[in-house]
């Protein structure tokens, strides 16, 4: 099944007659809230009276014109003004291919700092969110960078990927905020683990470096981006160990996804963010997410059949 929806979320042919189906659309407020800003922004407001902070990411990808790119730049400055003038304290994650890596690298590079010199007025981090293993060492330089320059700029890493450890060895000398993930593209056993007990195994030791090099005395922000939530404890039960308090890793997960975990992790004293996505090119980061657990598939048919 995961790999029929990986597959899926790469097909042009669907993904350009899947999203008309209104059906589908219904299926898609399981994971955010609606497809314009203002629906992101009203969710936002409610999370933080209940002490959750949020994440903000307009899909898009792999955008074909400069001209595309030049207009999701301005979107996430409007954005971040929102945010800041409805005091919400939340942050952007955004997608270089999104600001238009596959056409000009250097334009791609002057968006990224228009974007980090204008959240760092209100001390926000700009997380770069990681593609395909095409893209990733692509992304990890671009972050390294990004960093020599901006000091609050963020980065996505994926634990499923092999490379992934030697990534974070390169990067904590830079003090770098990590947003780890377990992975959500279709790649070959060559690059990745492909199982689900080899990839949080790799998870764990990953954030458990992580978490080792903070109590160090490196200055690492660590985003547990994963809805696992016993993993989650395992990571907690080590900063524990290492003499870090709760607040030693953040908490990030999906709009929509153990929302009760959430609320009470939150309560409990953990840092916790949600990452709430929006805009209408939603078809192939949907597609990801159902593939990601099979219970996401069978609460989309409910919603499609009811």
């Amino acid at each position: 099944m995961r790999w029929i929806l990986l597959w899926m979320a790469r097909n042009r042919w669907l993904r350009e007659r899947i999203p008309r189906l209104p059906p589908v659309k219904r299926a898609i407020r399981r994971f955010m809230p609606g497809e314009d800003q203002e629906s992101a922004l009203v969710q936002a407001e409610l999370f933080r009276n209940e002490g959750i902070g949020c994440l903000f990411t307009h899909l898009g990808e792999n955008i074909e014109r400069i001209e595309e790119a030049d207009a999701t730049a301005e979107h996430y400055l409007g954005l971040l003004e929102s945010i800041k003038t409805r005091g919400i304290g939340g942050e952007i994650s955004v997608k270089l291919t999104q600001l238009g890596l596959d056409i000009d690298e250097d334009r791609t590079l002057f968006h990224c700092g228009r974007l980090l010199e204008r959240a760092a007025e209100d001390g926000g981090v700009v997380w770069i969110d990681m593609e395909g293993s095409a893209y990733t060492e692509r992304t990890v330089a671009i972050f390294e960078r990004l960093k020599q320059r901006h000091p609050n700029v963020g980065i996505c890493l994926q634990a499923y990927l092999r490379r992934t450890a030697t990534d974070v060895a390169r990067l904590i000398p830079l003090d770098p905020a990590i947003r780890l993930v377990k992975g959500a593209y279709d790649e070959s056993e060559s690059l990745a683990y492909r199982t689900r007990g080899a990839v949080t195994a790799n998870y764990a030791a990953l954030a458990v470096e992580l978490l080792s090099a903070s109590a160090a005395g490196r200055h690492v922000r660590i985003g547990l981006g994963t809805h696992d939530v016993d993993l989650i404890e395992q990571i907690g039960a080590h900063a524990v160990a290492l003499g870090l308090g709760r607040s030693a890793f953040e908490v990030q997960m999906l709009y929509g996804i153990r929302m009760a975990d959430q609320r009470r992790l939150a309560k409990a004293g953990y840092p916790t963010r949600d990452l709430i996505a929006y805009g209408t090119a939603w078809y192939p980061w949907y597609m990801r997410r159902l593939a990601e657990r099979p219970a996401n598939v069978l609460f989309a048919l409910r919603q499609i059949v009811g």
